[in-house]
């Protein structure tokens, strides 16, 4: 075991983006708000109207605060800007939210903060002592949260039955600015994914999820599998199916809901409001096949890829080689393996030596992700412009010995 020296900083740990204190301590101001906005927030996130002044303001109670004359924080919310102290009455009551401890009340004020789309889930797991789950259970929330976000981040680039490699880098890096919440014992977890980057995967998501269902019933009242075939147009793939494997595997049952940015509407082909899409053990052989199915079908693709050259290896001074290449066009995944015979393998060897990148025809196999090109041909050097090619010979230089081995002898 290592351990870390006593005199040695501690490096900074970047924080989690729903536990930024500007969110929440540092309300937005009652100018930037929208009273209906709030109220629906309210509504959403349980709280409860208790009376109020029809067509004026109403009175909000947090959830579980019980009748209209019980304890805790009360929240007095204009229902337009008509009201004549609506100003006074939104500032009171984004102060109050700010400085409850109630978890609905840090909700509401994400959803101000950042009019997103609201993905949930929950999951059905038995209870631990006190009521409480073991916090693997957590992590098995998180996990396959995580998985279907990028499942529909996935769809929103394109349709297909596996993705592998493909689109996974600009995938992931859509889901940088989605605000998770603390998940509450395993069970219930709330993404925030901003309207303004991430409204086309909430919506695709929300698609696929009924497409899912409707196969899935389809699977189990008939035997076959040919609505999981059509369900791909609607965002459906082995990395969804996958999703909803992690996410119902050892529960009860499973919801999903996808509930829309009151501040930017329902979006076009979409229901204004829809019950969650449940999920049970039961449909985990129907997702198991799907998964299988998805996998062993999805067809390779022919291309044609242009890249640099990384890796060079073959087993002696002379014959067929194998490059890994970083691909710049041609294909939707960072890198390609491909074997080449001695003619080609020595142009690419040479190709990197002078600081270009090749061309090469071949079709990319579904089989391990979409990394290898098989029946590569065509292996050509590319020209690019002076500010590239210094760029490829300083990587060059930094690597120079490891390539004079690989690319052998003469």
């Amino acid at each position: 075991m290592t351990h870390r020296p006593t005199d040695e900083p501690v490096r900074p740990v970047r924080p989690h983006p729903v536990e930024t204190p500007a969110l929440w301590e540092q309300p937005p101001r009652p100018d930037q708000v929208d009273p209906a906005v709030l109220g629906a927030l309210l509504h959403r996130h349980g709280w409860q109207r208790r009376g109020g002044a029809a067509g004026r303001y109403g009175r909000w109670t947090p959830p579980g605060s019980g009748s209209a004359g019980g304890s805790g924080t009360s929240l007095l919310v204009p229902e337009n800007r008509a009201f004549p102290d609506s100003e006074d009455l939104l500032g009171e009551a984004l102060v109050a939210l700010s400085r409850s401890g109630s978890p609905s009340a840090r909700e509401v004020l994400v959803g101000l903060a950042v009019p997103s789309d609201e993905i949930r889930w929950w999951r059905d797991v038995p209870s631990g002592p006190v009521g409480v789950a073991p916090w693997t259970v957590e992590e098995q929330l998180r996990t396959a949260a995580r998985k279907m976000l990028l499942a529909g981040a996935l769809a929103a680039r394109a349709r297909a039955g596996y993705y592998g490699a493909r689109h996974r880098g600009p995938a992931a890096a859509s889901l940088e600015n989605v605000l998770v919440g603390a998940a509450s014992g395993g069970r219930q977890l709330t993404a925030f994914v901003p309207v303004a980057t991430g409204r086309p995967l909430a919506v695709r998501l929300h698609q696929a999820l009924y497409a899912a269902r409707e196969a899935i019933d389809y699977q189990r009242a008939t035997g076959g599998m040919d609505a999981f075939d059509a369900a791909v147009e609607a965002g459906v793939s082995h990395e969804l199916t996958e999703a909803l494997v992690a996410l119902v595997r050892g529960t009860e049952g499973a919801r999903i809901a996808v509930e829309w940015a009151p501040a930017a509407g329902v979006p076009e082909g979409c229901a204004t409001s829809a019950d969650p899409v449940e999920f049970s053990p039961g449909d985990l052989p129907a997702l198991r096949e799907a998964a299988a199915r998805y996998l062993r079908e999805e067809p390779s693709v022919p291309v044609r890829i242009t890249g640099t050259v990384v890796r060079m290896r073959r087993s002696g001074p002379c014959g067929d080689g194998t490059v890994r290449l970083r691909v710049l066009a041609g294909a939707e995944v960072p890198h390609v393996r491909a074997t080449l015979d001695e003619e080609a393998y020595r142009t690419a060897g040479h190709a990197h030596l002078v600081g270009v990148p090749v061309r090469v025809i071949g079709r990319l196999e579904s089989r391990g992700g979409f990394r290898r090109l098989t029946g590569a041909s065509g292996v050509t050097p590319v020209q690019v412009d002076e500010a590239e090619r210094d760029r490829l010979m300083k990587s060059l230089q930094e690597n120079l010995d490891f390539f004079e081995e690989a690319c052998g002898g003469d």
